[in-house]
């Protein structure tokens, strides 16, 4: 066999990794349980891939993996020097009192958020690779074949932040850096070192790589210096095709090469290129992002055609990125319906699915893999042709609905909304959600379970509600929120109150850190069943005189942060979610709830990494959202926010969205995103967060205050709000309820010198 993955899940098949680090940073156990935790779960992620040419070392993080390669490089701010070991690496993610965390963003077009290095020319850069060799070591003494899973040098160059020092001049510094710990890992590890370095940032094309002097010079001149360490290299790209690095490596004496066949179909016509060369290809051809059992059929077909041009000895089959995006397993889904689940395939089956493919590929059909085969073959004409895939209302209804714009301009809207709704200059609101407690969600889990009635659950959210309310009257709040009590996750709940979804138990993928997910799976066409956030909206309303914010999820978060199905376009299935959004917001407006939030946290995250692919995702992404919020009337206020993002290359798209309101982080990286908004003439109100929620520390008054004021050099009162940088669910009440007051008090003082 000839088999290689890129990465494997690292948060454990019960979320063991999140309860250690949670459990670690509450000071409720020792450093050295968490690391106990970290050996015992590489050592089970080993064991299943066993069958691999080489088990992946590094690929497991205690937090990020940019983040650790840049603790192992020394890239330490010179505000974290201070700190030692897991206190540096953990205030780094996530702050402490004193300090804040680096910014994060998102990886590439997933909703992996990695955390942004910062480089400066005036770093010690004192190396520290004692995690990735004691893994290593590790791996060995368990009778593993290692292999070094690291990203490399340009994609994190890439994706770092230049904080002082002029790019040349950095540049140079951080590579010798880098090669000096490639060098420090050859000193120290013996035998054969196989590293496999990741270059996803290549699928961009060169030209942004050219505005920080990467070159295919550069990169070629990079690798050998690396080739010529001894080492046993691949590099690979993946979530695009990259013809452009695939023409330099093979100018380079690394081994092998890694093309990501399944969302890079254009890597075909790299195979001419390739096969002048003697390099191996790692051809990624199971999806490692979504989770639908493969056509095994049309894969073999695709490694045949591939295997016109490259002989067979020298492919590798490979996952087409790291398996970090997907859950577990499937075993551990008892209560999902037969037929469906049998559709589902996870990290631990994709494995299998690698290697009954190559079986096939090497060796043809055999006794020993037919029946396999067959099961994979009778799977998918199942699903091809299940009934319950397919509606014809739904297919219907989306021919006939073409309206896609307000009623009235933004500029002719705002007029009556400020009258109706009667908000003050610096109007404060929050992005939606608040703590979800241990009681919360027992309370939700109790319910699901059966273990307590409906009427004792509806009860004990209406309290939750209830004292939510409460307390933002009381701080001053100027637009109020009902907390989101009723909710497990943003897409998650609404998918279960509409058509085409199904649910895991535990399906969970990493966020970031200790935060995960469970996406929903959308296996079939799209409806609204019932009403999905007007009960428990209403009741908030019912609670006080001041406006309760409505809040809904967009059509393009829902679609990019779940698993999509595989045999319809995006396009249409984000039209058909944006149809059973349409009918929410125009419930809710009936109803009196005239402010709605439609969250598109994730719109930025599904833009294609081709930019010739980039305006066709923006017409239909922008129709989508559209298509969503035109039903609202002129005096009903439409808000959406948006996560991580730079937004120098949308601010066009943003504008077009015609949102009333925008809320966008903007705590971590200063003004600089707001400032792309002046620049561009935006006219729409915007809430930049004026404060991070993804750190524990409490921000005082007069850190508000002064972030408050450096907004107002940039834009006019009138079209700012007030408000923290993302939603509160992941938070303490004890963070939440200063950091909210503190806020209130800044904004009062700002509100007096104006």
């Amino acid at each position: 066999m000839a088999l290689n993955i890129l990465g494997f899940p690292r948060i454990g098949k019960n979320r063991e990794l999140k309860k250690a680090l949670e459990s670690y940073w509450a000071k409720e156990s020792l450093e050295s349980e968490l690391l106990a935790c970290a050996s015992a779960l590489k050592k089970e992620h080993w064991e299943l891939q066993k069958s691999l040419d080489y088990v992946c070392v590094n690929d497991f993080s205690l937090y990020d993996n940019m983040l650790d390669l840049a603790f192992a490089l020394g890239a330490i701010p010179k505000a974290y020097e201070g700190l030692q070991g897991l206190d540096c690496y953990f205030a780094m993610a996530r702050g402490n009192k004193n300090l804040k965390a680096l910014e994060m963003t998102k990886w590439f077009n997933t909703n992996y958020h990695y955390v942004v290095p910062e480089l400066d020319i005036n770093y010690k850069y004192i190396l520290n690779t004692n995690f990735i060799k004691e893994s290593y070591k590790e791996a060995i003494a368990f009778g593993f074949r290692p292999k070094i899973s690291l990203i490399g040098f340009f994609t994190f160059f890439a994706l770092s932040k230049i904080t002082n020092g002029e790019i040349k001049a950095v540049f140079k510094k951080v590579k010798e850096t880098y090669l000096n710990l490639i060098k420090n890992l050859v000193q120290e590890l013996k035998g054969e070192l196989v590293i496999e370095f990741s270059e996803p940032v290549f699928v961009k094309g060169w030209t942004p790589l050219e505005k920080l002097g990467i070159s295919q010079d550069s990169v070629i001149e990079f690798y050998n210096a690396v080739n010529a360490l001894g080492i046993k290299i691949i590099v690979s790209t993946f979530f695009e095709h990259s013809k452009e690095l695939t023409e330099t490596l093979v100018q380079t004496n690394i081994y092998g090469i890694g093309l990501d066949f399944v969302y890079g179909e254009k890597n075909l016509q790299s195979l001419e290129i390739l096969a002048k060369s003697d390099k191996v290809l790692f051809a990624g051809i199971i999806d490692g992002r979504n989770v639908w059992v493969a056509n095994l059929e049309s894969k073999l077909a695709l490694l045949q055609n591939i295997a016109k041009k490259i002989p067979h000895e020298r492919i590798v089959l490979s996952s087409s990125c790291s398996l970090l995006h997907l859950p577990f397993s499937t075993e551990s889904e008892t209560k999902m319906d037969k037929e469906t689940l049998s559709w589902l395939c996870f990290a631990k089956e994709k494995i299998t699915e690698l290697e009954l493919l190559d079986s096939v590929f090497r060796n043809g059909i055999s006794p020993n893999n037919k029946t396999k085969w067959e099961q994979n073959i009778t799977i998918n004409k199942t699903r091809k042709n299940a009934t319950k895939i397919h509606n014809a209302n739904v297919q219907e209804r989306l021919k006939e609905q073409t309206i896609t714009t307000r009623a009235l301009p933004f500029n002719d809207r705002i007029k009556i909304q400020r009258e109706t709704l009667n908000y003050p200059t610096l109007a404060t609101t929050t992005i939606g959600s608040f703590p979800q407690t241990p009681e919360l969600r027992a309370l939700r889990r109790n319910y699901k379970s059966g273990a307590i009635s409906k009427e004792i659950y509806e009860s004990g959210i209406q309290d939750y509600i209830r004292d939510c309310v409460r307390f933002q009257e009381e701080i001053g709040l100027d637009v109020l929120v009902h907390g989101e009590p009723e909710r497990n996750d943003m897409v998650e709940y609404f998918g279960e109150r509409l058509r085409g979804f199904v649910f895991s138990q535990n399906a969970w993928v990493q966020s970031y850190g200790s935060r995960c997910v469970k996406p929903p799976i959308i296996y079939g066409d799209i409806a609204r069943l019932e009403d999905i956030t007007l009960q428990w909206t209403l009741y908030a309303q019912s609670l006080t005189k001041k406006r309760i914010k409505g809040m809904l999820t967009g059509p393009v978060t829902i679609l990019n942060w779940s698993f999509v199905r595989d045999d319809l376009e995006r396009s249409v299935i984000c039209k058909q979610l944006a149809l059973a959004l349409r009918d929410e917001i125009d419930a809710l407006q009936n109803n009196g709830i005239l402010i709605i939030q439609v969250d598109e946290a994730a719109f930025k995250e599904g833009y294609p990494l081709r930019i010739e692919n980039v305006l066709e995702y923006e017409r239909w992404a922008l129709e989508s959202f559209k298509l969503a919020t035109a039903i609202a009337k002129p005096q009903t206020q439409i808000h959406t926010h948006m996560c991580y993002s730079e937004f120098n290359d949308i601010i066009k798209t943003i504008e077009d969205m015609d949102a009333d309101v925008i809320s966008i982080e903007t705590a971590r990286s200063g003004n600089k995103l707001l400032k792309v908004f002046k620049s561009q003439g935006y006219q729409n109100e915007i809430g930049p967060g004026v404060y991070d929620i993804h750190s524990p520390r409490i921000p005082s008054v007069e850190e508000i205050k002064k972030q408050i004021l450096s907004l107002l050099e940039v834009l006019p009162k009138e079209q700012l709000w007030i408000n923290p940088d993302c939603g509160l669910k992941t938070r303490k009440w004890e963070e939440v309820k200063p950091s909210l007051k503190n806020m209130i008090e800044a904004t009062k003082a700002v509100r007096k010198t104006l």
